[in-house]
C-alpha cells in the first residue's frame, strides 16, 4: 500500500552528507513498494552514492555552483565518502538520547509501543528493513548531488558591486528544469527537490513502512519578517527583542530573506567543508509540501531488530558533546552581534517544549552555521557607518592640566565612556550593529533586513521598497540622532561617514576556546569607502556615499524635536537586545511550531570566547565576574604597537592564498604580541587599511612595556618578512592611557585609550616600508637592551614641528649577575649607625630604671621600621615585653587609637600569662582580668576608651562629667595595672599619620607616672615628620630623644649594591654610572635600591667586566643618548610586576584594600563578603602572595611601598566608584553598623567616610552624625565634636533640601559637645546660630516640637553652665510648657530631664520653692517609669540628689540627708565604688552630716570622694574642688581649721582656673574659706574674703535673688569688722597680740563619747606592718560599739613624723578624726625605719609634736583608774611616761596591754620580758615597764605571738575587706603582700646581717615557713613566697580584743601571775598553749569587725562573710608569678 512523503525545503545537513547546490522549492515523489525496497537501496548504493568518487561530478559543476552564490545558493564541496555517511547522521538524529518514550515506539496499534532504548524504527523483516533505512539515507545524500536551474522568479538581491559580483548572462543561463540523473532514481524520487526536512526525515523513520504514498497539501504559511536582524519563530512567538509583527501572505517580495553567503578556502586535504548560512527560497514561489503518513502494517521489525544501524546509533550520541559548552553571558558584550549569532546554540539547561528529535534537528543546524575551520570568509550586504569623535586629545590634555594625572585622566575617562555609550545605544536603537571600538570611534554594521512595516521617504513621501533604501534610511535616522545629541556638548562634536554594499566578513586564526586566538574582521568596498568619507566630513557632519551634501548637527536637532514630540520611546529595542541571540539560518525556525518558549532560548557557544580579546577576556576568567569587575578601569603607562599590513588592504576571498596569508599573519603576530607579555587589541579594516594592534602593560605591571613592545615590533618584522609581505609598516610609541571598559551593557569592550594609540598608528604610517619606528620615549626607555638609529625627521598630525623618531635594530646581549636571597638581612650603614647607636642608648637608659621615649622620623620607605625591628629584637633578647601598633592618617580622627593594639595585646599577654594558656581576644582576657581582680569595673570602662570591644556599656556612666585630664589619668591608672606586669617593655607607635591628642596626652601622663610604677619603660614613636606634640604633652618633647632618618647618600647606595651583589672581594668595583643610576632611581631608599637592583638582576642588565673588575650596566657606551635611561622611571611597576600573575579578582582586591587604608579589621568589612567575597581573597592574597600581615582579624599591608604603588593605579572615579560598592554592600546585607561598635567602636565614622569619597554626601551625613552620637554616649566629646562638624560640612554639599531638623539636630549636638569642653564661646555661637534658623522657620518648627525644645535646653545648659541663670531660666520656661505638652505620658524620661533642669536652674538662682517643687515632679516621672521597667533605678538617684541638694539650700538638712543616702544605696548597688557618681553621693551625704553636727561621720566619706575624684577627674577639675571644699567643712566642725583651711585654699585655687573670673560657683567656697579664716585667727584675710563673696554674688544675681546667702555674708563682714577693731583695741591697750593669736588655734578638743566604752590611749609603730592599721580598724568597730573609746593615738618608731601623718589618715578615714594623734620617740631605732606608703596618709597641723604630753593631757581629764594603756609597739615612750609621770600613770591608768612576750612566768618571780620584737626595739624600756608595772601594781596583759600563731588570718579575708573598696581595706592589702616579701627577704639573711634590722635570731627560713605557709623548707629557696603563703599571723588586732573583757573571756585563756597582790595576765605562754580557746570563732568574730569597720565608716549596707567551716582547708585561690615580678 503506498504512503506519501513529502520533502521540506531549506534545512541543511552535515557536509559529509551532501554534495551539490541548494536548490528551488520543487516537489518530488518517492514510490517505493515492498518489493523493490532492496532493488533500490542497491541502486542508490552502487549509483548515486559514489558519484562523486567515481568523477561522475565535474569541476564545472563546482564552479556553477561557486556561480551560484549570488543567487542564494551554495556548493559543498566535500561529497559523502559512502552510504553510510548519511547512515551515520541519521543515525545520530535517531538515537535513544534524542527520543522520548513516546516517540520510541509509537504506532497506531496499542502493541506498537516500542521497549527499547533506540528508536523503534519498523521493516517488515530483517533483511529489507536493513535496505530500505539504507535507501532513505542514500537518497536523501543522492538528492543533494542533483543541480537545478535557478527559479525564474528569484530576484536577484545581492548583486556584487565588484569583480566578485555574477555576471547577467550566468545569471540568466540558469533556467528551471529537471535533471538528467533524475533517471537513475526514477522509481524513487518522481521531481527533484531542495533539501529534505530531518524532522521530517525522522517522522519517516518512526514510520516507515513497505510502501509510500506521495501526497499533495497546500500551505498558506508564509515567510515571516526580520526584525533587529533576526528570524521570527512563528506566527505566534519571535526571537526579536522588538514586537512581532503577524504573518503576512505570499505573493509579494517583502517577505524576501537576505542572508549571510559563507565560504572559505579550499579546506586541508581529508577534512569536510561546513558552510554556515542557508538562503531560503522566495515565498511567492514556494510549493506545496509533501507530506507522509506512515501506514500500520501488521509486521514491523523495530532497530533492535537490526545489529548493524543499532551500533552505528548507539555509537554517535556523544561524538560532539565537546561543542556544547556555552560562553557566560557576561562575556557577550564583548562581541559583536553578527558573532553572536553566527556563534548561536540552544540553552539545553532550559526546559523545551518540543520532542528530543526537534531538539537535535535544531542543535545540529546551529552547529552547521558556525565554521568548523579557519580561515573562513562571509559576504553580507548593508552598510558600514564609522563615527569618529573630535576634541579627544585636546579634552585629555586640557583635563589633565587642569585637575591633574590622575583626577585629570578620571574625568577623561568618564566623559569618552558616556559619549561613547550614548552612541552605542543609538546604533542598536536603530537595528545596527557596533563590530569594534576604534579607540575614540565606532565602526558599525547595518545589515540589510526586511520588516513588515511600510516605511516612507520624508521628502517625496513615496513607498520606499528597497531593503537596501529601509537600511540606508535607518542608518541616516541613527546618525541623526547622534549629531542631534552632540550638538549641545562643548568638548565632544562628530564626524562621520557611511556607505552600502557587500561587505566581506573574515573569521580568522585557530579553532580554540582560547582568547585572543581569533579575530573577526570586516573589508570591502563600503568600508573603504566610508573611511573616505570620514576624511571628507567636517565636524557635525556625516557624509553617505552617493549623496552630494553631508547631514549636519542642527538636521539631527530637528530629528530629536521631532522624535520627542512623536513621543517615541528612545531606549525601544536597546535594553531588550543585551544579551540577546538568534541564530542566522532562518529556515531552521520557519515552522509554525517551533517557538520561543518550545525551544528554550539560545546562547553562544564557547568557541566564540576566541575572538574575545585578550585584555576583554581579563575580566571574565577565573571568577570575576562579580561587582568588583568594574574597578579594572585605570590609568597607567603602556605601550602601543600597530602594524599595517598593507598587502592585505584589497584583499580577494577567492585568491586562497592571499586568504591563508592573512590568517597566517594574525597568528603569527598574536603568538608574538603573547608571548612578549603583550595583549591583542584589535585586527582591523579601516582608512589606514589592514591593521593590527597590540598592547604591552595593559593586563600586566610589567616594568618596561617598553622593552617588551620593542621586542616584540623586532620579532614582528622578521616574521612579516618571512611570509613574504611587500607592504608593510610598523609603528611603536608609550605613554598614560586609560585601560578599561567603555560602552553601555548591551555592548561594550576593553579599550585602551589615549593620545599615545594615535602617535602609534601615526609612526605606522609614516615608517618606512618593511620597517618600524619608535617615539622617543620607547627609544629612551629601551636604548639600554636594544640598539637604535636615528631615522629622518618627520612631521605627524596632532603634533607641532618636526622630530626624530628612531629605528630598532639589534637587541644587546646580557650576562647573568648572582643577587643576594629576596630577604635581606638588617645592614647598618653609616648613615644609620648614629640612630641606631640612639635607641640602643634609650634601650639601655629603660632598662637601668629610667623611662625614656625617642622619636624615630624620616620619610617613606628609609627603613624606620627596619631599624625599629632590630632594637625590638635586641630588646626582646634582654627580657623586653614588646608591643606594637599601626596607624595611618585615617586613624587620627579616632581618640587612643594608636594605643588600640598595644593595650589589647597587654590584656591578652598579662590574662594569658595569669591562668598558663593564652587567650584568643582581648574580650575574654579582660573578663579573666577582672575575675582575677587585677582590673576592677571601672578598670574596664577605662580600658574600653581605648579598646571599645572591652567596655562595658551599662557602666559607661563613669566617664560623665569627666574633663579630658582626668580621663587621661583614670585610663593610665588601669593600664599602669597591666603594663606593670610586663616590665621590662617596649611599645612601639608605627604609622604615616598623625596621633591623636587624647593618644599624646595618654603617653605624657604615661611617662610621667612612669618612673614609680612602671620604671624599664620605652617607648618609641615613628612618623614620616617630626611629630605635632600638643601642648598637654609638650613634656615628651623636651625628654624624647629625636632620631631623623635620611636618604642613603650615594657612598651608602654603593656600599649596599656591594651587599646586594654580594660583592666581597675589595678589588671589585662597581661601575660609576650603575651607582648614579640606581641612586638616582632609588631616592636613597634602601627599599628601592633593593627592587632596582633586584629587577636589574632579572632582565640581565648587571655584568662584570673582567678587564675592568667592575659590575656594570652592560652596553652603557658612547651610543647611549642617556644613561639613566637604563633603569624605567616607574619604581611602581617594578614592585607591582611579582603581582602580573595574580588572577582579575585578586588584583580588584588589592585595589579595593588600598582604598580601605594600610590597615583594616576583617570584621568591620565583612559585609564586603557576601557580594565582593573580599575577605575571603584577602587571606589568600595574605596566605598565598603575602600581601598581607595579619594577627587574627587585623589585616596590614606587608610592604607599604606596595601599598601606595596599587593606590597609585586607581583614578578618582575608581576609588568613587570602589568607596559606593563598600556602602552598597553594607546596605544589600542589611548588616546594622551597631552590631560591630563593640568590635572597632568607629564603625559608623568608617562608613560615613566611605560614603563621603563615593560622593554619597547624604549617607554621609547619616553616618557621621551616627559616629558623633556614639562618641558622645561614651562621652569621648572631643572625637563627638569633629563627627558632628564633618556632619555639618557635608550638608553643604547636598543637593537635596534637607529639613529644619536634619540641619538643627547636629548643631545642637556640636554645641552641647563644646560645652562638656568647657568650650562655651564656641558652644554659644553654634547654639545661637542654631536657634536664630529655628526661630527663623517658625512654621518648620512648630511642626517638630521636641526639636526646638532641644535647641532651648542646650542653650539653657550652656547659661547654666556659665552662671547666666536669668538667660537659662527664661529658656527653661519656654521649653518646659513645650515638653510637656508633647510628652503627656506621666513616665517620660525625656520630660524628667527637662523638668529636673529647669529645677537646677532654679535651684541656683535661688528659687529653692520652685525648684523642689519641679525636682519632687521628675522624682515623680522616674519612678513611674521604674515601676513600668523602662529605666533602671539608677535614674531615681539623679532625682533623689537634685531633691537632696535643693532641701540642703533650704536647710531641710535631715531631709537632705536621707534622699542622699538613697542615692548612694543605689550607686553602691549598681556602679563600681569608684564611679563618679558615687562620689558624688558620698559628696552630698558627707555635707549633710555635717550639717546635722556628724562632721566625723561625714569625713570618711569626703575622704574617699576626694580621693575618687582626684582618680577620676583630675587635680584641676571643679568636681575636685567641690569634694575638698566638703571636706574642708567637716574638718572644720571637729575643730581642724587648719586643715580645712588647706583643703580650701586648694579648692579656690581650681576654682579660679576652671571657672570664669567671678563665677558664681565660687561663692559658697569664699565663705566657707572666710569661716575657716576666722577660726584660724586671721580676721583681715576673712572680712576681704566675704568682701570678695558679696561682690560676685551682685555681679551674678538680680536683687532678691540668693538674699539669705547676701545678707549670711554682710553680717559676717559686721562680726568681724567689730571683732577686728576689740582686736585692736586690746593689741593697743598692751596685750600681745601672739597670745590672741596662738590661742585661736584650735586643735581637735579631746572627745566626749556618749558611749560607756573603755578609754583607752594607743602607743603604735603604725607603718611598720600592716597588723597595726590593722588594729586601728577593730578600734573604729569597738567605738562604734561602744565597747573602747580611743582617747590618743601616739606613733612612735622613726621616722616618727611619718608614722603620725599615716596614723592621722588612717583615723580620719575610719571615721575617728576627732581621736588625736601625738608624736612619739624614735622607740629604740638608731635610724629610720621604713614607713610604707598610703593614699590616706596626710600631714596635719592638728598633730600633737609630743605625745607624752597628749598622753597626759587625756590622763589628767580622764577618770581614776579608768584608762587603758595598749601598747603595739616598742615600750620606750610607755617608758618616758611612767617616768616623768609616775604619778599621773598610778591614779589614771586602769591597765596596760602589752603585744609582746614574756619569758616563762615560772621561772622567775616577775614577769621578764623575753626577745619579742616589740620589746627587742628598746629592752631596757620593755624591762623598765614591767618592772614598773608591778611596783606600781599596774596590772598588766600580755599577748604573746603564740598566741597569734594559734589563730592566724587567712589571706581571703584581706581580699574580702578589699572588696569594700575602702582605701585603708584596699592598702592593707596591698601592703601585706609586700610586708611578706620583705620579711622573707630579712629572714634569709645570715644572723649578723644588719639588713635583718631588729628581727631575732629565731626568726630565720625555717621559722617563715612553719610560720606562714605551715610546710618544711624547700632544699631551693625563692625570691617571693606570697603565692605560698596560707596564713598571716594579725598580732596587733588580737591585743586590741584583749582590752574589751567580754572578748577576753570568751575567746582566750589567760594564764595569771600575781605579783604584789595584783594579778597580771598572760595569753600564750607556750606554742603548745597558745590561749586560744576557740580559733574559728575568735576568727569570725574579728573578721566581722573589720568588715563592720569598713562598710560603717561608708555608709555601706552590710555583707556577709562565709567561709569554709573547717578552717585547716588548703586555700585554693590561684596565685599569679606576675604579682612576683611586679613586687
Amino acid at each position: 500500500m503506498p504512503a506519501a512523503m513529502s520533502l521540506d525545503n531549506g534545512k541543511q545537513f552535515p557536509a559529509e552528507l551532501r554534495r551539490g547546490t541548494w536548490i528551488g522549492n520543487e516537489e518530488i515523489e518517492l514510490m517505493m513498494n515492498e518489493e523493490d525496497t532492496a532493488s533500490k537501496a542497491s541502486e542508490l548504493k552502487n549509483g548515486s552514492v559514489n558519484r562523486f568518487q567515481n568523477g561522475e561530478v565535474s569541476n564545472n559543476e563546482i564552479d556553477d555552483g561557486w556561480r551560484n552564490r549570488a543567487k542564494g545558493r551554495r556548493v559543498h564541496e566535500m561529497p559523502p565518502t559512502d552510504e553510510m555517511s548519511g547512515l551515520k547522521y541519521f543515525n545520530s538524529v535517531i538515537s535513544a538520547d534524542n527520543f522520548s518514550e513516546d516517540e520510541l515506539g509509537a504506532s497506531d496499534d496499542d502493541d506498537d509501543v516500542g521497549e527499547s532504548s533506540v528508536p523503534n524504527v519498523t521493516v517488515d523483516d530483517e533483511d529489507d528493513g536493513e535496505s530500505e533505512l539504507r535507501a532513505i539515507a542514500a537518497a536523501h545524500h543522492d538528492v543533494f548531488q542533483l543541480k537545478k536551474k535557478p527559479m525564474s522568479t528569484l530576484k536577484d538581491n545581492y548583486r556584487s558591486q565588484n569583480s566578485m559580483e555574477t555576471s547577467a548572462s550566468e545569471s540568466s543561463s540558469r533556467r528551471r528544469g529537471r535533471n538528467p540523473r533524475r533517471d537513475k532514481i526514477s522509481s524513487t524520487l518522481q521531481k527533484s527537490t531542495s533539501t529534505p526536512s530531518l524532522d521530517k526525515l525522522v517522522n519517516l523513520a518512526s514510520s516507515i513502512n513497505s510502501s509510500f504514498i506521495v501526497r499533495k497539501k497546500d500551505d498558506s504559511s508564509s515567510w515571516r519578517g526580520l526584525e533587529y536582524g533576526k528570524p521570527r519563530l512563528s506566527q505566534r512567538r519571535s526571537l526579536s527583542p522588538n514586537k512581532t509583527g503577524q504573518g503576512g501572505g505570499g505573493g509579494t517580495n517583502d517577505g524576501l530573506l537576505q542572508h549571510m553567503q559563507m565560504k572559505s578556502s579550499p579546506p586541508p586535504e581529508n577534512s569536510a567543508s561546513t558552510s554556515l548560512y542557508d538562503n531560503p527560497s522566495d515565498v511567492k514561489n514556494r510549493e506545496p509540501r509533501v507530506t507522509v503518513r506512515r501506514q500500520r502494517q501488521q509486521r514491523r521489525k523495530t532497530m533492535q531488530d537490526i545489529p548493524s544501524i543499532r551500533q552505528t546509533v548507539t555509537s554517535l550520541g556523544a561524538q560532539d558533546d565537546g561543542m556544547d559548552e556555552l560562553m557566560d553571558r557576561n562575556a557577550m558584550r564583548y562581541l559583536p552581534k553578527i558573532l553572536r549569532d553566527v556563534y548561536a546554540q540552544r540553552e539545553r539547561r532550559r526546559d523545551s517544549l518540543l520532542g528530543n528529535a526537534r531538539l537535535a534537528s535544531i542543535d545540529l543546524r546551529l552547529r552547521l552555521q558556525r565554521p568548523d575551520h579557519l580561515p573562513h570568509y562571509q559576504d553580507i550586504r548593508g552598510s558600514i557607518l564609522i563615527l569618529d569623535l573630535s576634541g579627544f586629545t585636546a579634552l585629555g590634555e586640557r583635563l589633565r592640566s587642569e585637575l591633574g594625572s590622575g583626577d585629570g585622566a578620571a574625568e577623561f575617562a568618564n566623559r569618552v565612556n558616556s559619549t561613547l555609550s550614548m552612541m552605542v545605544k543609538q546604533v542598536h536603537r536603530y537595528w545596527g550593529d557596533v563590530l569594534m571600538f576604534a579607540g575614540d570611534a565606532l565602526i558599525c554594521l547595518f545589515e540589510e533586513k526586511c520588516d513588515e512595516d511600510d516605511v516612507r521617504d520624508e521628502s517625496t513621501g513615496e513607498l520606499l521598497i528597497s531593503v537596501e533604501d529601509k537600511t540606508k534610511k535607518r542608518v541616516k535616522e541613527c546618525c541623526l540622532s547622534v549629531l542631534g545629541k552632540l550638538a549641545s556638548d562643548q568638548e565632544f562634536s562628530i564626524h562621520g561617514g557611511a556607505a552600502h554594499g557587500m561587505i566581506r566578513c573574515f573569521f580568522l586564526g585557530t579553532l580554540s576556546k582560547k582568547p585572543g586566538s581569533c579575530a573577526f574582521v570586516v573589508s570591502g568596498h563600503p568600508l573603504k569607502q566610508t573611511g573616505n568619507l570620514l576624511n571628507k566630513a567636517g565636524q557635525g557632519e556625516v557624509y553617505f556615499d552617493g549623496e552630494e551634501l553631508p547631514i549636519t548637527e542642527n538636521e539631527g536637532i530637528l530629528f530629536l524635536a521631532e522624535i520627542a514630540s512623536n513621543d517615541i520611546d528612545e531606549d525601544e529595542g536597546v535594553t531588550a537586545a543585551k544579551n540577546h541571540v538568534s541564530p542566522r539560518d532562518s529556515v531552521l525556525l520557519s515552522d509554525a511550531e517551533t517557538s520561543v518558549d518550545a525551544v528554550g532560548g539560545f546562547g553562544v557557544n564557547a568557541y566564540a570566547r576566541a575572538f574575545l580579546g585578550t585584555l576583554a577576556a581579563r575580566r571574565l576568567d577565573q571568577g570575576s565576574q562579580n561587582a568588583m569587575s568594574m574597578l579594572l578601569n585605570e590609568l597607567r603607562p603602556v605601550a602601543i604597537v600597530f602594524v599595517g599590513l598593507h598587502d592585505l588592504d584589497d584583499i580577494d576571498p577567492r585568491d586562497s592564498s592571499l586568504l591563508q596569508l592573512m590568517n597566517e599573519a594574525f597568528k603569527i603576530l598574536s603568538r608574538i604580541t603573547h608571548s612578549c607579555n603583550g595583549a591583542v587589541r584589535d585586527m582591523l579594516f579601516d582608512d589606514k587599511g589592514c591593521v593590527f594592534i597590540s598592547v604591552f602593560g595593559a593586563h600586566s605591571h610589567e616594568v618596561n612595556p617598553c622593552f617588551d613592545a620593542t621586542v616584540s615590533a623586532m620579532r614582528m618584522e622578521n616574521a612579516l618578512k618571512g611570509l613574504k609581505l611587500n607592504r608593510f609598516s610598523l609603528g611603536v610609541s608609550f605613554g598614560e592611557c586609560f585601560c578599561g571598559e567603555v560602552g553601555p551593557e548591551v555592548r561594550s569592550d576593553y579599550v585602551v585609550m589615549g593620545p599615545e594609540v594615535n602617535m602609534a598608528a601615526r609612526l605606522m604610517s609614516k615608517a618606512p616600508n618593511r620597517g618600524t619606528l619608535v617615539s622617543k620615549r620607547i627609544f629612551s626607555r629601551s636604548n639600554d637592551f636594544i640598539h637604535f638609529e636615528k631615522s629622518e625627521k618627520i612631521q605627524v598630525k596632532g603634533k607641532d614641528g618636526f622630530f626624530h623618531a628612531y629605528i630598532p635594530r639589534t637587541r644587546i646581549d646580557h650576562q647573568n649577575v648572582e643577587i643576594a636571597a629576596t630577604q635581606q638581612p638588617f645592614v647598618l650603614m653609616p648613615s644609620r649607625q648614629a640612630a641606631m647607636n640612639s635607641l640602643v642608648n634609650v634601650k639601655d637608659q629603660a632598662a637601668s630604671g629610667e623611662p625614656a621615649i625617642a622619636f624615630v622620623s624620616g620619610g617613606p620607605f628609609l627603613g624606620k621600621s627596619r631599624l625599629i625591628d632590630e632594637v625590638a629584637a635586641e630588646a626582646a633578647s634582654d627580657g623586653f615585653t614588646v608591643l606594637k601598633s599601626f596607624r595611618t592618617s585615617l586613624d587620627s580622627f579616632t581618640s587612643f587609637f594608636p594605643l588600640r593594639q598595644i593595650v589589647a595585646a597587654a590584656m591578652i599577654k598579662v590574662a594569658s600569662t595569669l591562668r598558663g594558656e593564652d587567650f584568643d581576644s582581648e574580650v575574654e582576657a579582660a573578663d579573666y582580668l577582672v575575675q582575677e581582680n587585677v582590673f576592677k569595673k571601672t578598670d574596664r570602662v577605662n580600658i574600653g576608651s581605648i579598646v571599645p570591644q572591652v567596655a562595658d556599656a551599662q557602666l559607661l556612666s563613669l566617664l560623665s562629667g569627666m574633663n579630658p585630664n582626668a580621663r587621661t589619668k583614670s585610663i593610665v591608672d588601669s593600664m599602669m595595672k597591666i603594663l606593670k606586669l610586663l616590665n621590662p617593655l617596649i611599645i612601639i607607635l608605627e604609622g604615616d599619620g598623625d596621633i591623636d591628642p587624647s593618644s599624646w596626652s595618654l603617653l605624657a601622663e604615661i611617662m610621667q607616672r612612669a618612673k614609680e610604677e612602671c620604671p624599664t619603660i620605652m617607648i618609641i614613636v615613628s612618623s614620616r615628620n617630626s611629630p605635632t606634640i600638643t601642648s598637654a604633652a609638650s613634656n615628651l618633647r623636651r625628654n624624647a630623644v629625636q632620631v631623623k632618618l635620611t636618604p642613603f647618600e650615594k657612598n651608602e647606595t654603593e656600599q649596599y649594591l656591594r651587599f646586594l651583589l654580594r660583592i666581597e672581594d675589595t678589588e671589585v668595583g662597581i661601575d660609576q654610572r650603575l651607582i648614579d643610576v640606581v641612586h638616582d632611581r632609588a631616592n636613597g631608599c634602601p627599599l628601592f635600591i633593593e627592587s632596582v637592583a633586584r629587577w636589574a638582576h632579572e632582565k640581565n642588565l648587571i655584568e662584570f667586566v673582567e678587564g675592568s673588575k667592575k659590575m656594570t650596566l652592560k652596553m652603557l657606551d658612547e651610543r647611549s643618548d642617556d644613561v639613566t635611561d637604563a633603569i624605567p622611571r616607574e619604581l611602581s611597576n617594578i614592585l607591582l610586576a611579582p603581582f602580573n600573575h595574580l588572577s582579575p579578582p585578586l588584583w580588584d582586591a588589592l585595589k579595593i584594600a588600598s582604598c580601605i587604608g594600610y590597615s583594616f579589621d576583617s570584621d568591620l568589612y565583612r559585609a564586603l563578603n557576601q557580594e565582593l567575597e573580599l575577605i575571603p581573597k584577602i587571606v589568600e592574597l595574605s596566605e598565598k602572595y603575602g600581601c598581607f600581615e595579619h594577627t587574627g582579624t587585623h589585616f596590614r599591608w606587608k610592604q607599604q611601598a606596595v601599598y601606595e604603588a596599587v593606590k597609585s593605579l586607581l583614578m578618582v572615579n575608581q576609588r568613587q566608584i570602589i568607596h559606593r560598592m563598600i556602602v552598597d554592600a553594607f546596605r544589600a546585607n542589611d548588616i546594622d553598623p551597631n552590631d560591630l561598635v563593640l568590635k572597632g567602636g568607629d564603625v559608623h565614622r568608617l562608613l560615613g567616610r566611605h560614603c563621603a569619597l563615593a560622593e554619597d554626601w547624604a549617607a554621609a551625613f547619616e553616618q557621621y552624625i551616627k559616629a558623633g552620637d556614639r562618641a558622645k554616649a561614651a562621652f569621648n566629646f572631643n572625637e563627638a565634636s569633629k563627627m558632628y562638624e564633618e556632619a555639618i560640612d557635608y550638608q553643604a554639599k547636598m543637593t537635596e533640601p534637607l529639613t529644619l531638623r536634619s540641619r538643627m539636630i547636629p548643631t545642637i549636638n556640636l554645641g552641647a559637645c563644646f560645652r562638656e569642653l568647657a568650650r562655651y564661646r564656641e558652644a554659644e555661637a553654634v547654639l545661637t546660630r542654631c536657634l536664630n534658623e529655628a526661630e527663623t522657620n517658625s512654621a518648620a518648627i512648630a511642626l517638630d516640637d521636641e526639636l526646638y525644645v532641644r535647641a532651648l535646653t542646650a542653650m539653657a545648659a550652656l547659661h547654666q553652665a556659665r552662671s547666666n541663670y536669668d538667660d537659662a531660666r527664661q529658656l527653661y520656661e519656654k521649653a518646659v510648657p513645650i515638653a510637656r505638652n508633647i510628652h503627656e505620658s506621666g513616665s517620660s524620661l525625656w520630660l524628667a530631664g527637662n523638668i529636673a533642669g529647669y529645677a537646677e536652674t532654679l535651684r541656683k538662682s535661688g528659687d529653692l520653692p520652685q525648684a523642689e517643687l519641679h525636682h519632687r515632679e521628675a522624682l515623680e516621672i522616674r519612678t513611674r517609669a521604674v515601676e513600668e521597667k523602662s529605666c533602671t533605678e539608677l535614674e531615681l538617684a539623679v532625682s533623689y540628689t537634685q531633691l537632696g541638694c535643693t532641701l540642703a539650700g533650704m536647710r531641710r538638712h535631715n531631709e537632705a540627708y536621707q534622699q542622699h543616702h538613697r542615692a548612694l544605696g543605689l550607686r553602691y548597688r549598681y556602679l563600681d565604688f569608684s564611679h563618679g557618681l558615687v562620689s558624688e553621693s558620698m559628696n552630698y551625704c558627707a555635707e549633710s552630716l555635717c550639717a546635722l553636727g556628724k562632721g566625723v561621720e561625714g569625713i570618711p566619706l569626703a575622704l574617699h570622694a576626694v580621693e575618687i575624684r582626684k582618680t577620676i577627674f583630675g587635680t584641676t577639675h571643679p568636681a575636685y574642688a567641690h569634694a575638698l571644699s566638703i571636706l574642708a567643712s567637716c574638718y572644720q566642725s571637729v575643730g581642724r581649721s587648719f586643715d580645712a583651711r588647706d583643703c580650701l585654699e586648694k579648692c579656690l585655687e581650681i576654682c579660679e582656673v576652671a571657672f570664669q573670673r567671678n563665677h558664681a560657683n565660687i561663692i559658697p567656697n569664699l565663705m566657707n574659706y572666710g569661716n575657716v579664716l576666722r577660726s584660724t585667727g586671721d580676721l583681715k584675710k576673712a572680712r576681704s574674703v566675704y568682701q570678695r563673696a558679696i561682690a560676685i554674688h551682685q555681679l551674678n544675681f538680680k536683687e532678691g535673688q540668693q538674699a539669705s546667702r547676701l545678707e549670711k555674708c554682710r553680717a559676717e563682714v559686721d562680726k568681724l569688722k567689730a571683732e577686728s577693731e576689740r582686736r585692736d583695741s586690746c593689741s593697743s591697750g598692751g596685750h600681745s597680740s601672739v597670745e590672741d593669736l596662738s590661742s585661736l588655734r584650735i586643735h581637735p578638743e579631746p572627745h566626749v563619747s556618749d558611749s560607756m566604752g573603755t578609754p583607752v590611749i594607743v602607743f603604735t609603730d603604725i607603718g611598720r606592718d600592716v597588723d597595726d592599721e590593722m588594729a586601728l580598724v577593730l578600734l573604729s568597730a569597738l567605738r562604734r560599739k561602744h565597747l573602747l573609746d580611743p582617747k590618743a593615738v601616739i606613733a612612735t618608731l622613726s621616722p616618727v613624723r611619718d608614722r603620725a601623718n599615716l596614723a592621722r589618715g588612717s583615723l580620719d578615714v575610719l571615721g575617728m578624726a576627732d581621736v588625736p594623734v601625738g608624736i612619739g620617740g624614735s622607740g629604740g631605732a638608731v635610724k629610720d625605719l621604713e614607713v610604707y606608703k598610703a593614699v590616706h596618709s596626710r600631714s596635719s597641723e592638728s598633730i600633737e609634736d609630743c605625745g607624752i604630753t597628749l598622753a597626759c593631757n587625756v590622763l589628767k581629764k580622764a577618770n581614776s583608774k579608768s584608762v587603758q594603756i595598749l601598747c603595739l609597739a616598742s615600750l620606750s615612750d610607755l617608758a618616758v611616761l611612767i617616768k616623768d609621770h609616775e604619778e599621773l600613770f598610778i591614779s589614771k591608768v586602769k591597765e596596760v596591754v602589752v603585744m609582746g612576750g614574756l619569758l616563762p612566768i615560772d621561772s622567775h618571780d616577775k614577769l621578764v620580758p623575753d626577745t619579742a620584737y616589740n620589746n627587742n626595739c628598746d629592752m631596757e624600756a620593755a624591762r623598765f615597764v614591767y618592772e614598773s608595772c608591778q611596783e606600781l601594781c599596774v596590772p598588766t596583759v600580755t599577748l604573746s605571738r603564740w598566741t597569734a600563731y594559734g589563730c592566724p588570718m587567712r589571706p581571703e579575708l584581706l581580699d574580702e575587706l578589699a572588696r569594700t573598696e575602702h582605701m585603708v581595706a584596699t592598702n592593707i592589702r596591698k601592703k601585706s603582700k609586700e610586708s611578706i616579701d620583705q620579711l622573707w627577704k630579712k629572714v634569709v639573711l645570715p644572723p649578723d646581717d644588719p639588713g635583718r634590722e631588729k628581727l631575732p635570731s629565731r626568726c630565720d627560713a625555717k621559722w617563715f615557713y612553719k610560720t606562714f605557709i605551715g610546710k618544711e623548707l624547700p632544699a631551693e629557696l625563692p625570691t617571693s613566697v606570697w603565692n605560698d603563703v596560707e596564713k598571716l599571723n594579725m598580732y596587733d588586732p588580737l591585743a586590741v580584743l584583749m582590752c574589751v573583757s567580754s572578748y577576753r573571756s570568751t575567746h582566750f585563756r589567760c594564764t595569771e601571775k600575781v605579783v604584789n597582790e595584783v594579778s597580771h595576765l598572760v595569753v600564750g605562754v607556750c606554742e603548745q598553749e597558745n590561749g586560744i580557746r576557740n580559733r574559728k570563732a575568735l576568727f569570725d568574730e574579728y573578721s566581722a569587725l573589720f568588715l563592720y569597720a569598713m562598710q560603717a565608716s561608708l555608709y555601706e549596707p552590710k555583707i556577709n562573710i562565709n567561709y569554709n567551716s573547717n578552717f585547716v582547708d588548703e586555700v585554693t585561690s590561684k596565685r599569679s608569678a606576675l604579682v612576683n615580678r611586679a613586687a
